[in-house]
């Protein structure tokens, strides 16, 4: 497959980007004079109400007198503490992925009938449309898999006998579809991109009916397709909290937002990939795995509490790592003093690096989260509460795994793809309405001029003059 490279020139792209950056700057304190909730976020950072839920709750601080008071972070599914659904898997040695789409997508619990048809269901859903993987997905490789997946989603439109039909009978039979095939699309998309951008060799496996999603997910990325039934049961953990986290996650907002506008399921579902993606939702976790590599390699003895606390401080002030002044995979838009999802992975990652030999790796990145809120103190002089979030430690799971990092964001997907299908359905049934925030024009009144009388840098704001009578 050859490159395609732009025909315009880096000189033509200079010039038109000044030119865009000069009529497209905001002035920060316009924001604030017409009170605008910048990220949908009100002063205090809590979220603009913008919708009603059953789906998931996310509690991370209360109001007291008009102040956010922290608390411990809670996640609730459909009303159950995510730590119960956790604990009953563990306690019982099963796996939970499925039973958790279940009940995000139908609303409770399913009984064992129910959870046994719906993993065959799941089971016979699985194999790609004859002839896609060799038409959509090896003929047209991508250096990303978030992107080849957004794509691939797309182009199912074009093999489904029904696509524009939005009766929640239809979007169900879709949705289970898709929940069922993110994984084999993932899978195909990492090897062709295994083959085409690093040379090394593709394997494909065929489908094993009796596999659950996890079980199905190791055995398809790795080549000689055996796995542990602890390896299994921790990325099936790793799952079961990634599949959902309120309908205010930019990703399931996104989600809700096209299907508002009564738009196809899969062009739904590209819009919530597509916002996984960003480093500033499921793209996160490499970015931790990127900030841990900077630390391993400039910071000399990643021991010493006071060598790893200078580094963080330098972070913080664009000085290392990527210049961003982010410390990754610390603090989040609602959880305060924790973040559940990272308290439940922290707890079985240290289990699993204690018998496999990572617990260097895990030493370290619980010295991040150790030193941070101290360091965070000291450099902006803020005693706000800052706590794991789920990516700080997600990474680090997939890494004990071995599952290569170009499958760690394309994970977060093959779980959430329940949590979206769940908030699709529910704003088909409940929203009966388009999405539209408002949005304020801050443009001066401009005239039209011909194009005769225009001239290079003059200011169309500005009351007429003619062309003749300007210097």
């Amino acid at each position: 497959m050859s490159s395609i490279i732009s025909p315009v020139s880096n000189d033509a792209i200079s010039f038109l980007c000044d030119e865009l950056v000069k009529h497209n700057r905001i002035k920060s304190e316009d924001f604030t004079r017409y009170d605008v909730k910048r990220g949908l976020r009100n002063a205090d950072g809590t979220g603009v109400m913008a919708g009603l839920t059953h789906i998931c709750s996310v509690d991370g601080y209360y109001i007291s007198d008009g102040e956010r008071v922290p608390r411990d972070g809670k996640l609730t599914y459909r009303g159950i503490d995510i730590n119960d659904i956790v604990n009953n898997c563990e306690k019982e040695n099963r796996f939970g992925f499925e039973e958790t789409a279940w009940l995000l997508m139908f609303g409770d619990l399913p009984t064992q009938k129910q959870l046994d048809m719906f993993c065959g269901m799941l089971s016979d859903a699985r194999e790609l449309p004859e002839d896609f993987i060799e038409d959509m997905i090896m003929k047209s490789p991508s250096i990303n898999v978030m992107n080849k997946l957004s794509r691939s989603v797309l182009s199912l439109y074009s093999y489904d006998p029904d696509p524009e039909n939005t009766s929640i009978e239809n979007v169900l039979r879709q949705s289970v579809q898709l929940l069922a095939q993110m994984p084999m699309i993932m899978a195909y998309a990492y090897q062709v991109k295994r083959r085409h951008y690093y040379h090394k060799s593709m394997y494909i496996h065929p489908v094993k009916p009796e596999y659950l999603t996890a079980q199905t997910v190791l055995r398809t990325i790795r080549s000689h397709k055996e796995f542990s039934d602890e390896e299994a049961k921790l990325l099936d953990l790793a799952l079961i909290l990634h599949a959902e986290h309120g309908g205010g996650n930019n990703s399931a907002f996104a989600t809700r937002v096209l299907t508002s506008s009564l738009t196809d399921t899969y062009a739904a579902i590209a819009a919530g990939i597509g916002s996984l993606k960003g480093p500033r939702h499921g793209g996160a976790n490499l970015k931790v795995r990127e900030m841990m590599d900077f630390i391993r390699r400039d910071v000399e003895d990643v021991t010493s509490e006071d060598q790893v606390a200078e580094y963080l401080c330098k972070i913080l002030k664009k000085e290392a790592g990527d210049r961003s002044g982010l410390i990754y995979g610390m603090g989040h838009a609602v959880y305060t003093l924790s973040d559940p999802r990272a308290v439940i992975l922290k707890r079985n990652a240290k289990a699993f690096a204690e018998k496999n030999d990572y617990m260097e790796q895990f030493n370290l990145i619980d010295m991040v989260e150790r030193l941070t809120p101290e360091v965070f103190e000291k450099v902006k002089g803020s005693k706000k509460k800052v706590c794991a979030n789920v990516d700080l430690y997600s990474g680090l799971i997939y890494d004990m795994l071995h599952i290569p990092e170009d499958l760690f964001t394309p994970l977060f997907c093959v779980a959430r793809m329940a949590g979206w299908s769940a908030h699709r359905m529910e704003e088909l049934m409940t929203g009966g309405r388009i999405i539209r925030p408002a949005y304020k024009s801050v443009s001066l009144p401009k005239r039209y001029y011909p194009i005769g009388d225009r001239m290079e840098g003059y200011t169309a704001d500005l009351d007429y003059i003619p062309k003749e009578e300007r210097s």
